[in-house]
């Protein structure tokens, strides 16, 4: 006989309960600072894939990573709740780095690269498309597929890290002289690690120095 969903549910409440006892037991304190403010230094812009947590990636505390994920990790200048993401984080945080990260095997990416129907989601991974056809001669020449699609995650996090700067956001960050940098990483699901693509930008004038 199947489980009923709601006792799957109750396992949840378990398990908070086991891993709020298990903070407290390691600083009883860290809830009570934890409840008076937030002052991260890093936005974290990632892919809402379950397999890439910000907190667990880079292995820092709640309360430590300001963070907004999507399908494949894409800013785009209609997306209303990531603008706004970035500007609470800038304006009001005052977060010193903003970090775009992107991971192997992305599901996005693939579903855009693949070039299927598969409904509403389309819409969104057009902006993958672009992204593909911006640089298609050179992911179309490498040997195999699973070249290309790496290759295609790295191209569309340097492409979000563009955007991520040409934002009146970041742009007004810097004007102000405000001490705010922008980072393009990629995750590695299959071994846990990070690199860091060659695309931090801390001023203005070192957009157009992104590679394309």
């Amino acid at each position: 006989m199947p489980t009923h969903p709601r006792r799957k549910l109750k396992s949840l409440f378990s398990r908070n309960k086991a891993w709020a006892k298990g903070m407290t037991d390691l600083n009883p304190d860290f809830f009570s600072h934890l409840s008076q403010q937030q002052n991260p230094e890093y936005l974290w812009i990632g892919c809402s894939d379950s397999r890439v947590p910000a907190n667990q990636v880079v292995d820092l505390d709640p309360g430590e990573v300001f963070v907004h994920r999507n399908i494949a990790n894409v800013v785009v200048h209609s997306d209303l709740n990531c603008l706004s993401v970035i500007q609470y984080a800038v304006q009001i945080l005052k977060v010193k780095h903003i970090i775009v990260c992107g991971h192997y095997g992305c599901g996005g990416i693939k579903a855009a690269f693949e070039g299927q129907q598969h409904g509403l989601i389309d819409n969104w991974l057009r902006h993958i498309n672009d992204v593909y056809r911006c640089n298609k001669g050179e992911i179309d020449n490498l040997p195999t597929e699973q070249d290309k699609l790496d290759l295609l995650c790295e191209k569309n996090v340097i492409e979000q890290v563009a955007n991520v700067c040409h934002t009146t956001i970041v742009q007004h960050a810097w004007r102000e002289n405000q001490d705010l940098t922008v980072h393009g990483w990629i995750y590695s699901i299959e071994n846990g690690l990070l690199k860091a693509l060659d695309t931090e930008v801390a001023d203005s004038d070192r957009i157009l120095t992104v590679p394309n």
